[in-house]
């Protein structure tokens, strides 16, 4: 047994977001001495970063919230269906007073370094103002997409016009009026910009590579009489989602999209597609995320919305996903987005075909043709799941960062929440966790972490590490569900994030746990059933 030593935190959060809020809130609660810090200079996390024209949640109100307070759950009012990055902030802001979260927050301070000291059994945090702490336990909330990317393009740093990335957007206003505006990258995030920025550009040039299944949708204000049910059935609603594959509070489908007559799949299809959003993904077929065929037919209903809403075929035929069917990227929510590509103003260019070969001071050039622009945005989308985490020197024992095991070993760790080699180190939201809705399993996750630091606590066990043989297991577990859905083949094919395919270098392999987030969870109860038996303990004797 090992001397404990004395710490200035029980527990360190990095990230001041839903993950952070939940942690240190949990945590707090239990009894811990709990700290949060953040880079940045406000509370938010991923949604006090991203301001970009027309961010909001792919997610509705109902599940895109927290269930723990009844202070909040009885006191907060949502505004829309699909809450903007504007209420979603405040939402989060709201949550920090009235659970008194803010005396524990350290905002505009980063971390650069963070080492576990074994003698001490402590981590070593360092801020990049040069200040030094210690924790017994270090937790990441740093969200699965906040490292932003910048596409390999030659002259990118040429362009002498305005330049935007969507991931660091001015707080101030853009104004785009009688400018020729471009973008590139349309994942989610461009999804959004495109029919906010087109109505107030002279001209908009969508350069495309590979284009999306959106699911589009309308947004709604949310009526009174609506938060009032939200308000008597939270953990009902709260309870569903936990349980769903998603996340989301949603029905389940009853049948698979080929056990039914086509004129039966027409009439689900076009059901749920007026629905909007994620009711379609989820509530049309058992299938759609498991079985190619089924996926496909869910494709080809799309483009063909997509042909009945662009007017000019070509530009159709471009927006039509071809080499990858339904499911094989993440599917993002749409707000008049195919309808935008209808305007004068706007045009779409191809660059699948005929890649971007440069950018000039003036523009983007495209096989030989030069497009003038006096803005141009980035929404290139992220280094998911592990840019957060390799982008700092996290050292576990005998001097290896993570970056390093990941990158010698791939992407390793227990459930999600610990790694082999990294004692007392804790991530919510880390890669291998659920492939779904995410303020359920980061209100679950810090859940369940507080019952087992708890339950370390009992037993004067104060020294937590994920097994070898639990890392193996988990990313067994982990590819076995990833190939039994659509979205393993699909997603290689489209170069999604979830396999590592949008960052060129990256190691092709599976970020996130696609087994469902309601199987997820009783792998985590099971574990805590059993006494976590995945897990290294070591007990301390403390200084006298």
């Amino acid at each position: 047994m090992s001397h404990q030593t004395p710490t200035d935190y029980d527990a360190l959060v990095i990230g001041a977001g839903f993950s952070g809020l939940a942690m240190l809130h949990h945590l707090r609660e239990a009894g811990f001495n709990t700290h949060v810090v953040d880079g940045a200079d406000g509370i938010g996390g991923t949604w006090w970063i991203n301001t970009y024209p027309g961010v909001r949640t792919d997610s509705e109100y109902s599940y895109y919230s927290f269930s723990f307070s009844r202070e909040v759950r009885e006191e907060w009012v949502w505004k829309q269906r699909y809450p903007s990055g504007e209420e979603v902030l405040a939402y989060l802001n709201f949550v920090a007073d009235r659970l008194d979260l803010r005396r524990d927050i350290e905002l505009e301070t980063f971390v650069d370094r963070a080492e576990y000291r074994e003698a001490d059994n402590l981590w070593e945090v360092r801020y990049r103002d040069g200040r030094t702490v210690t924790t017994r336990y270090l937790i990441s909330g740093m969200g699965v997409l906040s490292q932003p990317v910048f596409p390999a393009i030659p002259g990118l740093e040429s362009f002498t016009g305005e330049k935007y990335h969507a991931a660091r957007w001015p707080r101030e206003q853009v104004d785009f009026t009688g400018k020729r505006v471009g973008i590139i990258g349309l994942g989610a995030s461009g999804i959004q910009i495109v029919p906010v920025v087109a109505p107030q550009a002279a001209e908009f040039v969508v350069f495309q590579r590979t284009p999306n299944y959106i699911v589009e949708t309308t947004n709604e204000a949310v009526t009174p009489a609506q938060m009032q049910h939200l308000r008597e059935n939270y953990d009902a609603i709260f309870e569903q989602a936990a349980r769903h594959p998603f996340g989301v509070a949603m029905e389940p489908a009853q049948h698979s999209a080929l056990e039914v007559s086509p004129e039966e799949r027409q009439r689900i299809f076009e059901s749920k597609w007026n629905e909007g959003g994620f009711h379609f993904a989820n509530e049309c077929f058992t299938d759609l995320a498991t079985n190619p065929e089924a996926s496909e037919l869910a494709a080809e209903f799309i483009r063909g919305k997509i042909r009945e809403t662009v007017t000019d075929p070509d530009t159709a035929e471009l927006l039509c996903p071809k080499n990858y069917s339904f499911n094989g990227k993440r599917v993002p929510t749409g707000h008049q987005y195919y309808a935008t590509f209808n305007r004068d103003n706007v045009r779409l260019v191809d660059t699948l075909s005929t890649p971007i070969t440069e950018i000039t001071e003036r523009g983007v050039v495209v096989d030989g043709t030069e497009y003038p622009l006096d803005v141009l945005i980035f929404a290139t989308g992220f280094d998911a799941m592990t840019g957060t985490l390799t982008a700092i020197d996290i050292v576990g024992r005998e001097g290896r960062t993570l970056a390093d095991k990941w990158a010698e070993e791939g992407l390793k760790s227990n459930l999600g929440i610990s790694v082999h080699e990294f004692p007392n180190f804790f991530m919510s939201l880390g890669v291998q966790t659920p492939y779904s809705n995410l303020v359920v399993p980061i209100q679950m996750g810090a859940q369940w972490l507080q019952k087992f630091l708890l339950w370390a606590q009992d037993r004067g066990i104060d020294r937590l590490e994920a097994t070898p043989e639990a890392e193996d297991a988990w990313r067994d577990e982990t590819e076995r569900a990833a190939r039994a859905t659509v979205m393993y083949e699909e997603g290689k094919k489209a170069g999604a994030w979830f396999m590592g395919d949008n960052i060129p270098g990256k190691r092709e392999e599976v970020n996130v746990y696609m087994g469902g987030h309601g199987t997820y969870q009783e792998f985590c109860k099971a574990e805590a059933e059993a006494g976590y038996p995945s897990f290294l303990f070591q007990a301390s004797v403390v200084n006298a």
